[in-house]
């Protein structure tokens, strides 16, 4: 059965509650989950706030919404902007917001548990 989402409203309904949250951040996931290799959610940041460093739990990638965002890794940094899709660097990274943002992640996890 296929189903619709509109990432915009989605985006701006994720910004407002970033905006009034004390973390500066909210998400929801779109599609996928624990039983799905494919997981995709939107991620909503207030300006100055961001996702401490972390693990990529596997391949990813980043496109931007709304707003501007900065990937980094290391001594390496990238930013984004709306229709940027940036690639998640299989390495420890941080996304922070420039501006107020969302961005919808996806991630495809190596392996899925059987049972």
């Amino acid at each position: 059965m296929a189903e619709k989402s509109s990432l915009t409203a989605l985006a701006r309904q994720q910004l407002e509650l970033a905006r009034n949250a004390s973390s500066g951040r909210s998400a929801q996931t779109v599609f996928g989950g624990h039983e799905h290799v494919l997981r995709q959610t939107v991620i909503a940041l207030a300006a100055g706030h961001g996702l401490d460093e972390h693990e990529s739990p596997g391949e990813a990638t980043v496109h931007v919404l709304h707003g501007r965002v900065r990937l980094s890794a290391g001594e390496e940094g990238w930013e984004g902007s709306p229709g940027d899709l940036l690639i998640v660097p299989p390495a420890r990274h941080t996304l922070d917001a420039l501006t107020d943002s969302a961005v919808l992640l996806t991630v495809a996890k190596g392996r899925t548990h059987s049972g």
